[in-house]
């Protein structure tokens, strides 16, 4: 017989989540480097990280950690809650952080519309380490 843990969502699980997000996203969002490398993305190459962030997310939390089942989970419109809460933590740690810090202003010269698309791209870069640090505080914790 194996033993499982009770591996419901709960709201702990979300703070983990945001814990391991914000630790992982810090040092991408003061670094001019991922800036400038957003700046030269395209729309298309922006959406294909966003994938990646998404791809990343669902296999470290239902693909590596075999104890954890999609189906088992509460859902809203069909996506467990615990993915759509890392997704959150992910972006939203990025975007908080970078907002705060005013890394738009200090690393853009841009036209409002044009720096929101820059950091948005930006955002999409930092969530590929962020996704990290959240699934993982996610599944240790």
């Amino acid at each position: 017989m194996k033993f499982r843990r009770n591996r419901r969502f709960r709201p702990a699980d979300s703070a983990q989540q945001l814990v391991g997000g914000f630790l992982l996203a810090g040092p991408f969002v003061v670094t001019e480097e991922v800036w400038q490398l957003a700046d030269n993305m395209n729309v298309l190459q922006a959406l294909l990280t966003v994938v990646v962030v998404f791809a990343i997310g669902y296999a470290a939390l239902y693909k590596a950690d075999t104890g954890r089942d999609p189906d088992d989970e509460r859902e809203v419109v069909g996506v467990p809650i615990r993915f759509l809460s890392l997704m959150g933590a992910a972006f939203g740690s990025v975007t908080l952080l970078a907002l705060l810090f005013g890394a738009p202003d200090t690393f853009l010269d841009a036209t409002i519309t044009e720096s929101a698309l820059t950091t948005f791209k930006a955002v999409s870069v930092g969530s590929i380490f962020s996704v990290v640090g959240a699934a993982t505080a996610d599944s240790v914790f």
